[in-house]
């Protein structure tokens, strides 16, 4: 078998890969990347993409319900599930096609296969045809795959994973969400938009664990207002079949048995780093459960060889993926006069409604560090483009130390993934609750919130 040599291999043609792999060639450095699915990884396909498709979907018909307060009258409003899901495949495959025209670029070779470790820096490729490839640069973006719980029932059919979700050609008159983070809440929001009656069940004490805890419980009180249910600190002990073809899903809830019925159950309990097909032990790359090993610059045990996005556990989001690739790529092309990405000041966002967004520390996480912090918060009830767009739900937190600089910053309300930058953006640069109550802010805008701070 003949071996290609290049400057990078990428394996994984998701966001993290495939623009770490154009910045590479950019560079000037030749570089192979292989996919074995969809170009575009998760996020493209069955991520990050599609559901913001039906998210917009589940704005508008809130949009139109609510039609009457802006002296329109509607009639009466009907819901197409299939045709919203058409509408996704359709925005995803013009994605895809770009994603494919961007792997035609100068110094790239796109290779379709399953990638696996022979030795330390050459990497097979089994595909359509078997090739071998080596380089003295790795980039691993191999991204996660659904977590199942370990219990009765788990791989049922009726029992959903997000992927299947994303093609539900109707909407399920009762839908139960196991667990309650980010997954789990944006298709809790979507469908109850929808009209199925949601409920969630969440292990701990409270929804979105690793967000600000404040934040969190003022979203499920919000969502609690649309028509979820909760049942919090309940674990799911299994799920069966009921007598009528429905789904029954039990658990126990502090200390307590109890069970809620529904037509499909979503399993939205995490996702756990995409390990198994990488024959990582032939190389000899140390990884845990949660995912493979790296320092501060992305590389992995291994010299050479580096890890991005979901793979290595640290934070699971697209553009995470994506700055890790730029900090790996800085480490190999050892351009140290170019600024670093400050990997610890990075937005994350729920895409509910309403929504809710984050950067930085939570209060918890500071208490817990021994920081000291103050608290600064605003409404949107006293906004003025707020109540004019009757999105009057929602709230800005900003945690600041001694010094004015911001620690923290957690937005819950309409566009608050659109605004958290700005808080990002400040922090990114060192800057002040006073530089940013100083900046002056067209009126009116919501982004108005953040002077009143």
């Amino acid at each position: 078998m003949n071996t290609n040599k290049f400057d990078l291999i990428v394996i994984g043609a998701g966001p993290g890969g495939y623009e770490t792999a154009l910045k590479a060639a950019e560079h000037g450095l030749t570089v192979a990347i292989i996919e074995r699915e969809e170009l575009g990884g998760t996020c493209l396909n069955v991520g990050c993409i599609p559901t913001k498709c039906l998210c917009r979907n589940a704005e508008v018909l809130e949009e139109v319900r609510a039609a009457d307060r802006y002296g329109i009258k509607a009639g009466s409003v009907t819901f197409d599930l299939a045709r919203a899901v058409e509408r996704k495949n359709e925005v995803v495959a013009k994605l895809v096609s770009g994603v494919g025209t961007l792997m035609k670029t100068p110094g790239i070779t796109l290779y379709r296969g399953e990638a696996k470790f022979k030795g330390s820096h050459t990497v097979t490729v089994k595909g359509d045809m078997e090739c071998e490839l080596e380089a003295n640069n790795i980039i691993i973006a191999t991204g996660s795959v659904t977590k199942f719980l370990p219990i009765e029932g788990a791989h049922a059919e009726g029992v959903l994973t997000s992927t299947e979700m994303l093609d539900l050609q109707e909407v399920p008159q009762r839908l139960c969400v196991i667990g309650g983070g980010v997954i789990g809440l944006e298709f809790a929001s979507i469908y109850r938009s929808f009209g199925s009656e949601v409920t969630v069940v969440e292990f701990c004490k409270e929804v979105l664990p690793f967000f600000d805890r404040d934040m969190a419980k003022r979203l499920r009180m919000s969502l609690k207002k649309r028509g979820i249910a909760f049942r919090t600190g309940a674990a799911v002990t299994k799920i069966t079949d009921t007598a009528n073809g429905a789904k029954c899903v039990s658990f126990d809830e502090k200390g307590k048995e109890d069970s809620v019925e529904a037509d499909v159950v979503l399993m939205a309990v995490g996702r756990a780093a995409n390990l198994d097909s990488l024959n990582l032990d032939e190389a000899n790359i140390a990884y845990t459960r949660r995912g493979i090993t790296v320092d501060e610059n992305m590389q992995t045990s291994l010299p050479g060889v580096y890890a991005i996005g979901d793979i290595n556990g640290l934070m699971q989001l697209a553009h995470a993926a994506t700055a890790q690739g730029s900090v790996a790529l800085r480490h190999i092309l050892n351009t140290a006069d170019t600024p670093p990405t400050d990997l610890a000041v990075c937005p994350a966002a729920v895409f509910t409604v309403p929504e809710l967004a984050m950067v930085g520390k939570t209060e918890e996480q500071l208490t817990e560090a021994g920081i000291a912090y103050t608290s600064h918060k605003a409404f949107y009830r006293a906004n003025g483009k707020a109540l004019a767009m009757e999105a009057d739900d929602g709230m800005m937190k900003l945690l600041v130390d001694a010094g004015g600089h911001i620690l923290g910053g957690h937005i819950l309300g309409a566009h608050a993934a659109d605004i958290i930058h700005e808080v990002s953006a400040v922090m990114n640069l060192g800057g002040t609750l006073t530089q940013l109550r100083s900046m002056i802010h067209a009126h009116p805008t919501l982004s108005e919130i953040l002077v009143s701070l």
